[in-house]
């Protein structure tokens, strides 16, 4: 069991869990109220959701042997335009105007996706430079689209995205789940899933095969900035307001560590959204524990990385073999000589 490769992140969410429960015993509580489910439990699927979703779009970029560094800036984006938007119509809570507002949003972020694409599959810029510039550009386009101001908005409709419950669970989590489930079934129920593999783990290969790879490349690009905009959209909602400066800062990083961290290796070929779903929760619940601890904000990124950092040695089966040897008793040297003579 332990060699599987989703034990140890389950383990260590598990662990957190604990932690939560022992130091507040009230955290797996959950309670009805105005037909919601509320408790830390909830908050945690909640405010992961917009992880998660930008997560799935990594996690096929990454199996391409690719990287997409911008979704972060795409988040702000997002939620800048729809906010802006929303901003100016006369009735906020009109669906229509959500409706359109979220339609822009997401528009633009399919484009900006699309442009990701095309600097990589198509003019074989290298993916790390490729976002490198939209993820220093699109912050800045972020800021321009509110005027470096901090854009408040009243829409219901909107505020549903990223604070709103069906079926007693948050909206943001139950999009995040159906965008996970239609994308597995679609990579895992069609031949979709392979050829992303192909491309990351062997990209000649796939070549000479007749492989359309910078077709997929383009693809995986488009579909990250679409996960991204989603995200962003929630994270808007759940303010409620845009603030291109902190909007999805630095969530490309928490990305690339739940992916990590949930087996998907950075080298392309082989991945999983099962496991980044998992380590975007295990990045949450740590996020969470953080706060129940009571530790300092000021130590919060320290003791993530710290604990990152174990979860990833736990991982690693070199790790893992040396601590075994170093605890295997050694062999007296008079043994061997008397288990031959035995034997003879």
């Amino acid at each position: 069991m332990t060699k599987h490769r989703l034990f140890w992140p389950v383990a260590a969410l598990l662990a957190l869990l604990l932690v939560d429960l022992v130091a507040k015993p009230s955290f797996f509580k959950i309670e009805l109220r105005d037909g919601h489910l509320y408790g830390s439990l909830i908050d945690i699927l909640r405010l992961g959701a917009p992880l998660i979703l930008v997560g799935i779009g990594m996690t096929l970029v990454v199996a391409t042997r690719g990287i997409d560094l911008s979704v972060g800036s795409v988040v702000a984006i997002s939620g800048a335009l729809a906010c802006l938007h929303l901003s100016g119509l006369p009735d906020q809570d009109a669906v229509g105007g959500t409706v359109a507002a979220i339609g822009m949003a997401l528009g633009l972020c399919l484009a900006l996706g699309a442009w990701n694409g095309f600097l990589v599959s198509v003019l074989g810029i290298q993916p790390i430079i490729a976002t490198l510039i939209l993820m220093v550009a699109g912050r800045g386009i972020a800021q321009l689209i509110t005027d470096g101001q901090i854009i408040t908005i009243t829409s219901a409709p909107f505020r549903a995205l990223g604070s709103g419950y069906l079926f007693l669970l948050p909206v943001s989590i139950l999009i995040a789940m159906a965008v996970f489930v239609l994308s597995t079934l679609l990579v895992r129920k069609s031949a979709l899933g392979l050829l992303l593999e192909a491309v990351g783990g062997n990209p000649e290969a796939g070549r000479l095969s007749g492989l359309r790879s910078g077709r997929l490349t383009w693809l995986v690009y488009v579909f990250a900035g679409l996960c991204a905009g989603v995200a962003g959209l929630m994270i808007a909602a759940n303010t409620p307001g845009a603030d291109a400066n902190h909007a999805g800062l630095w969530i490309e990083l928490d990305a690339i560590l739940a992916l990590t961290i949930g087996g998907t290796k950075l080298t392309g070929g082989r991945f999983s959204l099962g496991g980044t779903v998992i380590g975007a929760l295990l990045i949450q619940t740590l996020t969470t524990t953080v706060y129940t601890l009571g530790i300092p904000d000021t130590a919060t990124l320290l003791v993530k990385a710290l604990v990152v950092l174990l979860v990833c040695l736990v991982q690693s089966p070199v790790f893992r073999a040396r601590v075994r040897r170093r605890r295997r008793p050694p062999v007296s040297p008079a043994e061997p000589a008397r288990a031959v003579e035995v034997s003879a």
